[in-house]
């Protein structure tokens, strides 16, 4: 296990700067999410800290230990693949036992760590087959095997699931986070998949075109987002933003867009002050869009549903909302059809605001 943290990081790419200035620490034992979408630099920061790549500034260092010029097989990381990276023509206790073997492990040791590894990923019985004759979640524990059984420092895994379907994949998250909590190594996880990264992870750095947006806890990269493109990179649908602004109305602070108007929690006003009579950005979750028949409650507006979109025991609504579409997921108990007229309203007590120029929180 090791605490591994990066420095003021950054890998340009001739003109191009993939890593923009991270730091970055990950604590020991911990499992941390590099997400972020395709381009981001989530892969270029893990091969640097594998040592397959060199940064063009800054430091990494392995328990306080700065790596930066020890080569990658001494950096004691195994990595895991989204390819698998099996070798075809190896059985898999053979795959498993390769990487002790380059270590110069001696055989008898070699033999208690293989079926160690291949008991605690339940994979005994496939130990002498080729990776040819297994599915594709079977090849994805050979691959989780082949790590494990260095005991290494950190792994380091880029989408390892990604080439699996949606059913295996939800399996395999529960096998990662067992493995996790049964091994405690610290692991370094790469992915685009907001779902992965919050079903999985200690902590998250959301990342776009290099840059770190927010590292914090799942619960506080949905709850507490940063900036915009935090809130609107995690949550499925993605939050609705509804650009606007704060006046104040006998007496009391309020958020409007055109004739729609809110007033925002009482545990943001005195945040919100320095915004009266400027531009803001309001923030709502589809899941605080509040749905309901006509005439429903003296808050609500009228709007028209655009599009309906069932999920079995919810379903996503794509409402009108003045000249704008937000998103609103509900229970499909209530019916609703495309073109039915309804009232829609806000769950006020959890709203986000933004500043407009910024798109930061506020």
């Amino acid at each position: 296990m090791a605490k591994v943290v990066l420095q003021n990081l950054s890998k340009s790419y001739g003109d191009v700067l993939a890593v923009d200035d991270l730091t970055l620490e990950m604590a020991d034992g911990k499992f941390v999410v590099l997400l972020g979408p395709s381009g981001c630099g989530k892969t270029t920061i893990l091969n640097v800290i594998a040592g397959l790549l060199d940064p063009s500034e800054g430091a990494i260092l392995i328990d306080d230990v700065d790596v930066r010029f020890v080569p990658a097989h001494r950096r004691n990381m195994a990595m895991v693949f989204q390819s698998y990276a099996l070798y075809s023509h190896l059985r898999v206790y053979d795959n498993l036992a390769f990487p002790l073997r380059m270590m110069k492990i001696p055989k008898t040791k070699i033999e208690e760590k293989v079926h160690w590894a291949s008991k605690l990923l339940n994979i005994s019985e496939l130990l002498n087959r080729k990776p040819r004759e297994l599915s594709g979640g079977q090849r994805q524990r050979v691959a989780l095997g082949r790590a494990i059984v260095r005991e290494p420092w950190a792994f380091l895994m880029d989408e390892p699931l990604s080439n699996l379907d949606a059913a295996l994949r939800q399996e395999m998250r529960a096998e990662l986070k067992k493995l996790h909590r049964h091994l405690e190594t610290t692991t370094i996880y790469v992915t685009h998949d907001q779902l992965e990264a919050m079903n999985m992870a200690d902590e998250i750095a959301l990342l776009r075109d290099g840059l770190l947006q927010q590292y914090d806890s799942p619960y506080a990269i949905y709850h507490e987002p940063a900036n915009t493109f935090v809130a609107q990179f995690v949550g499925s649908p993605p939050m609705n933003l509804i650009p606007g602004t704060l006046v104040r109305q006998d007496g009391r602070l309020r958020f409007r867009y055109r004739e729609f108007q809110v007033e925002p929690p009482s545990e943001l006003l005195q945040r919100l002050e320095p915004y009266q009579d400027g531009d803001i950005i309001l923030g709502v979750r589809p899941e605080d869009v509040v749905v309901g028949a006509p005439g429903a409650g003296d808050d609500s507006v009228p709007s028209k549903v655009l599009l309906q979109e069932p999920y079995g025991a919810d379903q996503v609504l794509e409402l009108s909302f003045e000249d704008l579409s937000l998103m609103a997921r509900t229970s499909s108990v209530f019916r609703v059809e495309m073109g039915d007229q309804i009232q829609i309203g806000l769950q006020t007590d959890n709203l986000f605001f933004f500043d407009a120029a910024t798109e930061r929180a506020i």
